[in-house]
């Protein structure tokens, strides 16, 4: 009896052990916070989302009053964000960074919000760019970094970059064959230096998933963490998922060009839910919460033991954003628009999984649908239903998404319904020639969701937030622009 006692016991302190060492290495796991969507949460919503899952870091793409004080007093380490337009008048002027600095930094900072890092700029180095941040990119960070040591900021606040994986490359698809791209290999090397001199993380955005949805011939199950048909072998090494391969490519970048210590940190990482065929809830949260596992050991990667610096990409969906890259572009949040969990995932953090969001409120329940008596044969058809994708979100239509197995009047309904909750359920946006009509009848399937928006005081307008954003914005810049033009 003794001994089956003491063999209990340690079977209680080894589980202590597992979860307390789960809890170490992940406790640290970040989540990105974008916010082009057309009805927002509110801020305070949000932030008390994330303190209820767990989450202690968090990468945001501005520094957006509403949010910024939302998160005071709430320890969660915060990267504020410099958008790639705002670069240009950052490395030409002193007085504007000095001025961003203190504005989006300084002034929170003092409020009690722990900003640890100042992001400048977003992926600058996309080819898809055609190198219009080229020139830009590190004379801002100088700045920025200037700015910061002027108010006293810079052993608390560091400056980093967040760059696409596509900056370093592998002519073998061996990491041992890793550097940095011909083209920018200097201006990489300028940039790494900087950031060596002045302790700051050098900030990369990996995607298993874009590898598969670039290449059809990519093993799927090279994408996730748990063995693969196809390692890479890489001398004594053998890789069986894409994150390790493409992070120790990285690592073998810096260390041929004499910056093997830097560190890292995975600003970006996650898998899409809807919009193609490889963005779907099992696959997003079998990547997810592998990586997280992956992680959680603590063990790194096989050229970077230790653990990993990372944050989830994202949050919340965003229907507003670009689609060009493709319609899984609006669906990589962990959380739908109002603030639902998609899928459960363990964070390590909390004991339980993903929670909702508190005390959404929602519009009435009615939707806008396809009228029974109106004919697919109707001229006016497709250009109604051309319109509203257009100006609303139609991206969980398609082969093989979560919509796909509408008939024909079930995708002319979830058209017309996506336009029309987005227009706050205005009658006048659910006319389209007369072909459509209100509903009380939930038209939802067991894969499709008919959306119901989220009320104005609970998400802003919008029409309202659209315009705001981009006034304060050009505001901004304007007002920089004004502090530049006092240097002649």
């Amino acid at each position: 009896m003794v001994c089956g006692a003491m063999r209990g016991l340690w079977v209680i302190k080894v589980f202590v052990l597992y979860w307390f060492m789960l809890m170490v290495s992940v406790g640290g796991i970040g989540a990105n916070w974008g916010t082009q969507m057309s009805h927002p949460l509110p801020s305070d919503t949000v932030v008390q989302l994330l303190k209820d899952d767990g989450f202690q870091k968090l990468k945001l793409f501005d520094a957006e009053e509403e949010t910024m004080n939302a998160l005071r007093n709430t320890g969660i380490e915060v990267m504020v964000g410099i958008p790639n337009d705002m670069l240009q008048i950052l490395a030409t002027s002193t007085r504007a960074a000095q001025a961003w600095v203190s504005q989006n930094v300084s002034n929170h900072f003092n409020d009690g919000v722990n900003i640890r890092y100042v992001a400048v700029g977003n992926e600058p180095f996309l080819r898809t760019y055609n190198g219009s941040f080229l020139q830009n990119t590190l004379p801002a960070m100088q700045n920025i970094q200037g700015a910061l040591a002027q108010a006293g900021l810079s052993s608390r606040v560091k400056v980093t970059v967040p760059l696409n994986a596509d900056v370093y490359q592998s002519s073998s698809g061996r990491p041992s064959d890793g550097d940095f791209r011909a083209d920018i290999r200097d201006l990489m090397l300028s940039i790494i230096k900087f950031q060596s001199d002045n302790g700051s993380p050098f900030t990369v955005n990996i995607y298993p998933f874009i590898s598969l949805y670039n290449d059809p011939n990519f093993p799927v199950d090279y994408a996730f963490f748990d063995g693969t048909s196809s390692p890479v072998v890489d001398g004594s090494i053998t890789y069986t998922n894409v994150f390790d391969a493409n992070h120790d490519t990285l690592i073998w970048a810096l260390r041929k060009n004499g910056f093997g210590n830097l560190p890292i940190i995975v600003g970006e990482i996650g898998w899409p839910t809807d919009g193609d065929m490889n963005a779907n809830l099992q696959f997003a949260q079998k990547f997810n919460q592998g990586f997280i596992t992956h992680i959680s050991t603590g063990q790194g990667t096989p050229m970077r033991p230790g653990p990993i610096d990372a944050y989830l990409f994202s949050l919340i969906d965003e229907d507003e954003k670009s689609i060009q890259p493709g319609n899984f572009e609006r669906h990589w949040g962990i959380y739908t628009f109002d603030g639902l969990p998609k899928y459960q995932m363990n964070l390590g953090v909390t004991n339980g999984g993903l929670v909702r969001a508190r005390n959404v409120k929602y519009l009435d329940k009615k939707w806008c649908v396809f009228r029974p008596t109106a004919s697919l044969a109707d001229a006016n058809v497709a250009p109604s239903v051309s319109y509203a994708c257009a100006n609303a979100d139609c991206t969980s239509l398609g082969f093989m998404t979560s919509c796909g197995g509408l008939d024909a009047r079930g995708n002319i309904s979830y058209a017309f319904n996506s336009y029309y909750q987005k227009n706050d359920q205005d009658d006048v946006a659910c006319g389209f020639n007369n072909l459509a009509t209100i509903t009380d009848k939930d038209p939802t399937t067991s894969t499709c969701r008919f959306e119901i928006m989220i009320e104005t005081d609970s998400g802003s307008s919008w029409m309202t937030d659209s315009i705001q954003s981009r006034f304060a914005l050009v505001f901004h810049l304007l007002y920089l622009y004004c502090l530049f033009l006092t240097m002649f």
